[in-house]
């Protein structure tokens, strides 16, 4: 895990929320969820209505153009100098690597929008990052919400965390240490963690009968180890490995990370 702290050394006061649009479609809890753990911290969260997508479906099918597109789109949303936080380790990703090089391409030439691009991006946090490492939030029996978290039950529960996430973002590490500071709390790893639910955006689409198989060992580990309820910061895996089990009848639950962070620390279950 690296420590990725904000710019000035101090703590901010208002944030922007870019919440993604599998968020705002299907999952609008875990968007609530992650404003009110911001808010509980006393920041002042502002939600851009003109948001959309960050870009990612079109640039992962081979469509650089479109993407940038969707992405300009974006840009005059953000306009004051806080962190973005987004509730998905797959779209920081593509907002805080690939817009800057999606504007920096020689073939458009477009410097003011390229500044804007890598100026947005410099801001951009993963949520779990962002409260672990920018805010410093303590989980433990010991912190802040102490009285909260000592009295939930015991939990076991796996962590899936996004391609993006682990390989692109690096905060794999962050929602460990958020989920393993908590009381009561064990997290179990399994055997095909690290491997792709098989989501992948459009290649799930593309390419369903190696997507399925794919997600269905995800699956299979997954409740090898005994636990009914897997959670993640990313709604894309979650809606995939979520579906899947329901459909195979499997006892998995699934829960995005802000939600179960919520819900642990004392907030009411969405």
């Amino acid at each position: 895990m690296k420590p990725r702290t904000y710019p000035t050394g101090q703590r901010p006061t208002d944030v922007y929320l870019f919440a993604t649009c599998l968020v705002d479609l299907f999952v609008p809890e875990a968007g609530l969820d992650a404003v009110r753990l911001l808010e509980r911290e006393g920041l002042t969260v502002h939600f851009p209505r003109g948001q959309s997508c960050c870009g990612q479906p079109a640039y992962s099918s081979g469509n650089p153009r479109q993407a940038r597109e969707v992405a300009r789109a974006q840009f005059g949303l953000f306009e004051q100098p806080w962190p973005v936080i987004v509730p998905s380790g797959s779209c920081a990703g593509m907002m805080r690597h690939h817009w800057p090089a999606l504007f920096n391409d020689a073939d458009e030439g477009d410097a003011a929008d390229a500044a804007r691009a890598s100026a947005i991006a410099a801001r951009v946090y993963e949520l779990t990052e962002f409260l672990v490492c920018v805010l410093g939030i303590d989980l433990g029996a010991d912190g802040a919400y102490g009285d909260a978290v000592r009295q939930q039950p015991e939990e076991r529960v796996v962590l899936h965390t996004s391609c993006g996430a682990r390989r692109e973002m690096g905060t794999r590490g962050h929602g460990v240490a958020a989920i393993d500071a908590l009381p009561g709390v064990t997290r179990i790893e399994h055997e095909r963690e690290s491997e792709c639910c098989g989501f992948g955006g459009t290649f799930s689409l593309k390419h369903p009968d190696i997507s399925g198989a794919m997600v269905a060992d995800k699956i299979a580990s997954a409740c090898a180890t005994g636990c009914n309820r897997l959670v993640s910061a990313d709604c894309g895996c979650l809606l995939n490995i979520g579906h899947a089990a329901q459909r195979k009848g499997a006892p998995l639950a699934v829960e995005h990370l802000a939600s179960f962070l919520w819900r642990r620390t004392g907030g009411e279950a969405a």
